[in-house]
C-alpha cells in the first residue's frame, strides 16, 4: 500500500530557536566554572589559525574546541548550562502546530539535555565523542543537514515550514519548504519567498 508521508517542520537550532550560538557559549559556561580547561585553548588557537589561512576545514577546527570534555563532569556542566539558558527559549516554539525536526550544527552532547527540556520532536545534530570531545563524522551543517534528514528518515518526508537565522548556510534546507520559508531576525519569525531570495531551486 502507499506509505505513509510524514509531514514535519525544521527548525534550526542556534540563533533560530535561541538568540545565542550554543556551542560557543558553552565553551564560555566551562572556562568560567572549569578554569582548569585553558590548558586545552593554546590547541584551539593554533588551529583557529591553520583554519584562517585555508590549512584546515572548518570541521577540523571545530574538532578540536570540545577536547577539554574529558577534563570536566560533562552532564554536570550541560544540565547547569541549560539551568541557566533554557529560559531563553523563544516562546513560539512552543506554539507549534505540527511535529518539527530540529537540525543543528551544535553537539548533541549539549542538544540532548535541552530536546528532552523543550521536547523536541525529533533532533539531529552533530555527534561527538563524549570520551574524546571529536566530531564523529561530518559537521551537521549546510548541505549535511539534507543528507542526514533523508538519513533518517527516508525520502517519505514532506517539510512543510523552515525555520533559520541564516540565509547564507542553510540554503539546503529552505529549499525543502513545501509550505513557508522563515528568517529568524532577532527572535522573529520574518516569512520570505524562496525564489525571490536565491532565484530557481
Amino acid at each position: 500500500g502507499e506509505g505513509l508521508i510524514l509531514e514535519f517542520d525544521i527548525y534550526d537550532f542556534d540563533k533560530t530557536l535561541v538568540p545565542f550560538d550554543s556551542g560557543s557559549l558553552f565553551i564560555a559556561y566551562c572556562t568560567l566554572h572549569y578554569p582548569w580547561i585553558i590548558i586545552t585553548f593554546p590547541l584551539m588557537i593554533i588551529a583557529a589559525l591553520l583554519m584562517a589561512l585555508g590549512i584546515i576545514r572548518f570541521t577540523q577546527f571545530k574538532k578540536i574546541c570540545f577536547i577539554f570534555l574529558p577534563l570536566i563532569p560533562l552532564q554536570k556542566a550541560v544540565c547547569g548550562f541549560w539551568n541557566k539558558h533554557e529560559k531563553q527559549l523563544f516562546p513560539w516554539f512552543a506554539k507549534r502546530k505540527r511535529k518539527g525536526i530540529v537540525i543543528s550544527a551544535s553537539p548533541d552532547f549539549l542538544l540532548e539535555e535541552i530536546s528532552k527540556r523543550a521536547g523536541f520532536d525529533y533532533l539531529i545534530c552533530t555527534r561527538h565523542s563524549r570520551k574524546t570531545g571529536m566530531i564523529i563524522g561530518e559537521n551537521c551543517r549546510g548541505e549535511e543537514k539534507v543528507k542526514r534528514l533523508f538519513g533518517e528518515f527516508g525520502a517519505d518526508v514532506k517539510i512543510i515550514d523552515v525555520y533559520s537565522d541564516s540565509y547564507k548556510h542553510d540554503k539546503y534546507i529552505f529549499s525543502l519548504a513545501t509550505g513557508n520559508c522563515y528568517h529568524i531576525e532577532n527572535g522573529e519569525r520574518v516569512k520570505f519567498n524562496y525564489k525571490d531570495k536565491y532565484g530557481d531551486k
